[in-house]
C-alpha cells in the first residue's frame, strides 16, 4: 500500500509540475515576444493570453486531475498518455513560436478588421504548411496539457470547445484576409490547409 501511494504521489506530482512549467513558459514567452516585436507601448497585460474562460478551463483540468488522482490513481500511471501530452505541448509551442517569429510584426493576438500599411501576406516558413500555425500550435498545446495530466474528460472537452472556437475564428479572419489580399489569398487557401483538423 505504501509503495502504491508513493507511486501515485510521484506520478501526480510529475504531471502537475509538467503543467506548471508548460503554463509558465507559454505565457511568459508570449508576453516577451509581444514586447520585443511590438514594443512596450503597444503591449498590454492581454498579451499574457489569460482570460476568465481560460482560467475556468484550467481549473476544470486541475479538478479532474485531483479527483481522479484520489479515486482512480491507476489512471495517472498511464505514462504513454502523459508523455504523448508532453510531446504535443512541445510540438505546439514550436509551431506557434515559429508562426510568431515568421510573421513577426504581422502576428497579433487580435483579428485585424482593417488592412494596415505594411501588412503582408506571409506564405513562407511554417506558413507553407499551414495557414494558421499560431492557432494550430495553441490547439495542440492546450490538448497536450490535458493529455499530460491524463485527464480523459478535459482532453475531450478541450478538443471540442477549441475546435469550435477556432472554426468560427478562422472563418471570421479569412473573410478579412480574402478582402485584403483577394486572389492571392484565394489561391493560397486552396493550396495550404488551415492547420486545424477538418477546418478548411
Amino acid at each position: 500500500m505504501g509503495v502504491s501511494a508513493e507511486l501515485w504521489t510521484h506520478a501526480s506530482l510529475l504531471e502537475f509540475w509538467r503543467l506548471i512549467w508548460a503554463l509558465v513558459f507559454f505565457h511568459s514567452s508570449e508576453f516577451v515576444l509581444a514586447l520585443v516585436i511590438h514594443g512596450r507601448h503597444n503591449v498590454s497585460w492581454r498579451s499574457f493570453l489569460i482570460s476568465r474562460q481560460y482560467i475556468f478551463a484550467m481549473i476544470c483540468g486541475l479538478l479532474e486531475h485531483t479527483f481522479e488522482s484520489l479515486l482512480l490513481p491507476a489512471l495517472k500511471h498511464t505514462y504513454w498518455m502523459s508523455n504523448t501530452g508532453l510531446a504535443l505541448v512541445i510540438l505546439g509551442e514550436v509551431i506557434r513560436k515559429l508562426a510568431i517569429l515568421t510573421a513577426y510584426d504581422g502576428f497579433t493576438h487580435d483579428i485585424k478588421f482593417y488592412h494596415r500599411e505594411g501588412h503582408e501576406l506571409v506564405t513562407h516558413g511554417i506558413y507553407r504548411f499551414m495557414r494558421h500555425p499560431g492557432y494550430a500550435g495553441f490547439f495542440m498545446w492546450s490538448i497536450g496539457t490535458q493529455l499530460m495530466l491524463c485527464n480523459p474528460l478535459c482532453t475531450l472537452g478541450y478538443a471540442v470547445v477549441l475546435w469550435r472556437f477556432f472554426k468560427d475564428r478562422i472563418a471570421t479572419e479569412e473573410y478579412f484576409l480574402h478582402h485584403f489580399f483577394g486572389e492571392r489569398y484565394e489561391e493560397y487557401s486552396l493550396r495550404v490547409p488551415s492547420g486545424i483538423p477538418f477546418v478548411q
